[in-house]
This record gives C-alpha cells, structure tokens and sequence, in this order.
C-alpha cells in the first residue's frame, strides 16, 4: 500500500490563519480562521502571536478528523526573511532568528514558518519549509540600478503566485518552466510584473510600496519631484505621505473605494469616471509590460495574467488589446496561495526540487 503524502499549509495573515490539508496536490481540508481585534491586540509584536495560532492550528486540523503524526511535511507561508532566490527553505535556526526580530519587516506572513516548525519539531523526522516568500531575490545587476545610488531598486512582489502560476501554465503546454521566457502580472491589492527567464525572475517592479502600476490602493511610481515638494510642504506628517501611497493611493485616491468589482460594475454601467480610471490602470499595466519586452529583447513566450482583478474581462480585455502583439496573453484568474504552497511542498515530497539551506 502506497504510503499517503499528507500536507500540512499554514498561511498567517494580518487577521486570520489560512489552513489547508493536502494530499499531495488534492485539497482534502481547508479553514481560514478568523481572529479578532482584540485577540491580536493581547500581543505587542506579531512574532508573540505564533503560539496563540498554532494552538488553533493543531485543534482545527483536529476537529478535522486528521492526526497531526500522519503528516509528511508542514509548509508555512514565507515570511520577510532575507533576500532569497525562489524555491523551498528548511525552516531552521537562522530563518527562526530572523522571523522574530524581522529581518526585513514584520508582518504576519513571518508566522508562517514560526508555526510550521513549532509543529514539525514536535514529530519525528517531519521537516518544516516555506516556499517563495515576497523577498525572493532573483534580479539581474542591470535591474538593481535606479538612478542613484542611494536608492538601489529591490525585490519584493507576489513570488508565491507568479512562480506557481508560471508553472502551471508550463505544464498545460507541456514545456518546462525552466525553459521559458514570461511576464508574468499578478493584479490584486498591489500590481507585480515579473520577468521570467529560464526560471528566474530576472527584473520586478517593487510592489509593496514603491514602483509599478498604480493599483487598488497604491500609487505606484509617482513624479519624484512632486512627491518631495509634498513631504516638505508641512501639510503632512511621515505617516500620511506613506499612508497616502500605500493603502490610500489608487483607486482609493481617485475614487474612493479599493473594490476593483465596484469599479468595474460603475464603469460597466456607464459612469465616465470609474470607466476612465480603469482604462488609466490598464494602460499603466500594459505599458510596465511593453517595458518588461524588453529585457527580454522582444522574445516572450507568452504574458499571463493572474490575481484577484484578472477575473474582471474588460480590464483583461484592454490590457489584452495593447499588448497582444508582444506575445500570446493567457488569463489565469485568482490567486490560490494555499494550492501553490501544496504545489512546493509536493515537488519536495517528490524529490522534483532539493530543499534549500537558509544562512
């Protein structure tokens, strides 16, 4: 009898705990796991919540018929490690250390692997790993350089869902990821357009807070001139300009509302504003793409469109319209970071990909 490739995932956010059983690729569990404000108010940093949560962790995958000993490996959503290249971590001493003190920022996804080894070191020879956490580092020099030194340009995008998107359209087309040359656009909360060249994302824009497209709720590259005259007019404080470009910029500045659904709703029924706003994104995604060409010298096998805004059609369809002619555009809608952790921890169960040591 073939012994069964349990999968434990375990995906922190700021407000929940996403958890998921897999057997090998088959979702057989899934639970996101709410917690309140008051809950995560008990602690003063977020590194001091990972026993609150992995206490509920292990009583959800209980309650669920699972015995905890029957897994084969625990996988938790990478954190703000270091710079690293993509693939699976063992979480070891060295990732723990700097989980805690947050190497490169706290935020919840840092509990990932806390979790994960918490648990794989109470069972006998399970290991705990994370897989392509948002620091993954894989850009060529060129691309590091912005235009003075002092402010080099860094890596931190949608990795998890870019790579196993990446990789499933290489296998629906029966080639390997390794041996293709993609853009690859994730289109959420934030816009990422990666370069993927023989398995590597070899440039990205910066989406968490700085370059890019605009999207939902940020502002993406905005005049630098404009943006100084604003920090020393005295009308706003640090927080406000930071706020003002991450999580108030976008839609959010134009039109007041993050709900890229919204949007496209008002737009579909006629309102010249949201229709104009959209086609503004739009345009600025097509244009980030034409760019991306070229690092590949116009040699694309294809440009993906994937996260939570691919689902609206006439978005895809205006992005589509401009950029057609660079290459074939493949709509992969959504954004399952609880597949694609399956997806990595299977290929190491596997043996498809050796696990790297983290330093």
């Amino acid at each position: 009898m073939t012994e069964r490739k349990l999968i434990l995932a375990i995906n922190p956010g700021s407000t929940s705990t996403k958890i998921a059983v897999y057997e090998e690729e088959k979702q057989l569990f899934i639970k996101n796991i709410k917690h309140s404000a008051e809950e995560i108010s008990r602690y003063a940093k977020i590194a001091d919540q990972y026993e609150f949560r992995k206490a509920i962790v292990l009583q959800e995958v209980k309650d669920a018929g699972f015995d905890i000993r029957d897994f084969k490996v625990i996988i938790g959503r990478g954190g703000l490690v270091k710079p690293i290249s993509s693939g699976v971590w063992a979480v070891n001493q060295a990732m723990i250390e700097d989980l805690k003190k947050g190497v490169s920022g706290e935020h919840a996804c840092n509990l990932g692997g806390l979790i994960a080894h918490d648990i794989a070191s109470s069972l006998d020879g399970v290991p705990a790993i994370i897989a392509d956490p948002v620091v993954v580092d894989e850009m060529e020099d060129l691309a590091r350089i912005s235009g003075h030194p002092e402010f080099p340009r860094r890596s931190i995008f949608h990795a998890l869902n870019q790579k196993a998107i990446a990789r499933r359209y290489a296998k629906d087309h029966g080639k390997k990821y390794e041996e293709l040359s993609l853009i690859v656009v994730h289109l959420g909360g934030g816009v990422s357009v990666g370069v993927h060249k023989n398995g590597l994302v070899i440039d990205v824009n910066q989406a968490l807070d700085g370059e890019g497209p605009f999207s939902p709720e940020r502002t993406g590259s905005l005049p630098v001139n404009e943006v100084v005259n604003a920090c020393f007019s005295g009308k706003y404080t640090k927080e406000q300009i930071k706020k003002m470009i991450v999580g108030g910029g976008g839609f959010v500045a134009y039109l007041g509302t993050n709900d890229a659904y919204t949007v496209e709703m008002k737009a579909k029924e006629g309102d010249k504003k949201y229709a104009f706003i959209q086609s503004a994104m739009a345009y600025q995604v097509a244009k980030e793409i034409g760019a991306a060409a070229t690092v590949l010298n116009g040699k694309v096998d294809a440009i993906i469109l994937t996260g939570g805004i691919a689902y609206g059609k006439p978005f895809d369809e205006e992005v589509i319209e401009r950029v057609k002619f660079i290459a074939p555009v493949e709509v992969y809608a959504g954004e399952d970071e609880m597949g694609a952790l399956a997806m990595n921890a299977t290929m190491f169960l596997n043996k498809e990909i050796e696990c790297k040591e983290y330093r």
